[in-house]
C-alpha cells in the first residue's frame, strides 16, 4: 500500500527521487501517466497491466472510451527507477503536471500522485474542510 505525503525536489534534469519506502514496491518498473486533476498517476507495472486490461476491454465503439484510451495510453511513460531511487519525468508529463522544483508525492493505495507543490496546497484548501464536515456515506458500506 501507498501511503502519506512527501516532498522529494525535481532536480534540473526533470528527475525526481522517490520516498525511500515506496523503491521496493516500485523496483521491478513502474508507469507514469496522466492523472486526473492535473497530477501525475505512477502505478507499479503490474498493476497498470491490470487497470489497462480493464480499461482496453471498454467497448472502443464509444467515442469517449476512445478518447480516455487514447489520452490515457497515449500519456504513459515506462520507467524503471535508478540505483539512487530515480525516475525521470517527460517533459509532456510535467508540462501536464505544472511540475516545478517543488513536488508533493502522495500514496494513494494502488498508486503514488506526483503533484506540483503549489497546486497540491491548493487542491487541500479548496477540498479540506469537506472531508471535514461529511456527514453522509461517501462509500457505501466503508464508513
Amino acid at each position: 500500500m501507498f501511503l502519506g505525503t512527501h516532498s522529494p525536489k525535481l532536480d534540473d534534469k526533470g528527475r525526481l527521487t522517490l520516498p525511500a519506502k515506496f523503491r521496493e514496491a516500485l523496483a521491478g518498473g513502474l508507469m507514469i501517466t496522466k492523472g486526473q486533476d492535473h497530477c501525475l498517476y505512477v502505478f507499479p507495472r503490474a498493476e497498470f497491466e491490470q487497470m489497462a486490461r480493464k480499461v482496453a476491454e471498454a467497448p472502443f465503439t464509444n467515442e469517449s472510451v476512445r478518447a480516455y484510451q487514447r489520452y490515457l495510453f497515449a500519456g504513459t511513460d515506462e520507467q524503471e527507477p535508478d540505483g539512487q531511487g530515480r525516475i525521470s519525468i517527460a517533459p509532456e508529463l510535467r508540462r501536464y503536471a505544472g511540475l516545478a522544483k517543488d513536488c508533493v508525492v502522495i500514496g494513494a493505495i494502488t498508486r503514488l500522485e506526483i503533484w506540483n507543490a503549489e497546486r497540491w496546497q491548493t487542491y487541500l484548501d479548496e477540498h479540506e474542510e469537506g472531508y471535514a464536515q461529511a456527514q453522509e456515506e461517501v462509500l457505501p458500506g466503508v464508513f
